[in-house]
């Protein structure tokens, strides 16, 4: 096993965390790199962004940032949304150079933006309007085979509907139940790779540390701007998976 990336599961971990985010994208990448690819790999990537996602939910909560109202509705609509996604034959390298730019330039915004965004109060038509967002986003993340909170981050700060920490609290719950949900549908087909516990540990405690710093540490404009960072991480990401994609199938 090859431990010397444990530092950056760590590193993963805790960065994604600091932001109410799983890590999940990250942690596929890495278990990569060593050869861990394929649908095998997928319950224990799950486990870890479950765990990760649900210590910074936790964090974030009983520092007092979330928010059940805006939640609860995005969640309605993405849990069964991203059931339906997965079963939906699609094009992936097209949807994934379409999310790879949307995500550039929602870093950038966060990353360019030299104040603190203050939320607006909820308009009126938030919750017929949410679950049809939380829906898109579910089916979306179901199709392409990944989690929904890097969709949800920037469009709360992007409307105004949250500020950055409750953006993370929000969005940390939000991955929690979307894994939960997919765990339980991966568990039916195979078992997390218990040989790969260390790299578990190594998320858990970085998360654990990462999710302490940015609920009770971080100022709101710092969390702002490593959201920014995140964002951009994924879309490097994406566009990479997508190109990758593409020469294969071409």
């Amino acid at each position: 096993m090859d431990l010397f990336l444990l530092p950056l599961f760590f590193v993963c971990a805790m960065l994604y965390a600091s932001v109410g985010h799983g890590g999940a994208s990250a942690y596929l990448a890495l278990l990569a790199l060593i050869g861990y690819t394929g649908g095998s790999v997928v319950p224990t990537v799950l486990v870890m962004n479950l765990t990760v996602a649900s210590r910074a939910f936790t964090h974030y909560y009983r520092a007092g940032h979330f928010s059940l109202k805006c939640f609860l509705p995005f969640a309605m609509g993405s849990v069964p949304a991203a059931f339906l996604g997965g079963l939906i034959v699609v094009s992936p390298s097209v949807y994934l150079f379409l999310l790879s730019f949307s995500l550039c330039i929602a870093a950038l915004r966060m990353l360019l933006i030299a104040y603190e965004i203050r939320p607006k109060e909820l308009p009126p038509f938030f919750i017929y309007l949410a679950p049809l967002i939380g829906g898109g986003i579910g089916l979306l993340s179901g199709m392409i085979g990944i989690g929904g909170g890097i969709f949800l981050s920037p469009l709360l700060l992007v409307l105004k509907w949250a500020d950055a920490k409750r953006t993370s609290a929000i969005s940390a719950a939000f991955i929690a139940v979307n894994s939960a949900g997919g765990l339980l549908g991966h568990l039916l087909r195979g078992t997390p790779d218990l040989t790969l516990w260390p790299f578990m540990l190594a998320a858990f405690i970085g998360g654990e540390w990462g999710a302490h710093v940015g609920a009770r540490k971080l100022l709101p404009l710092l969390v702002q701007r490593v959201l920014g960072v995140v964002l951009l991480l994924a879309a490097v990401k994406l566009g990479m998976q997508a190109m990758s994609h593409h020469q294969y199938t071409s």
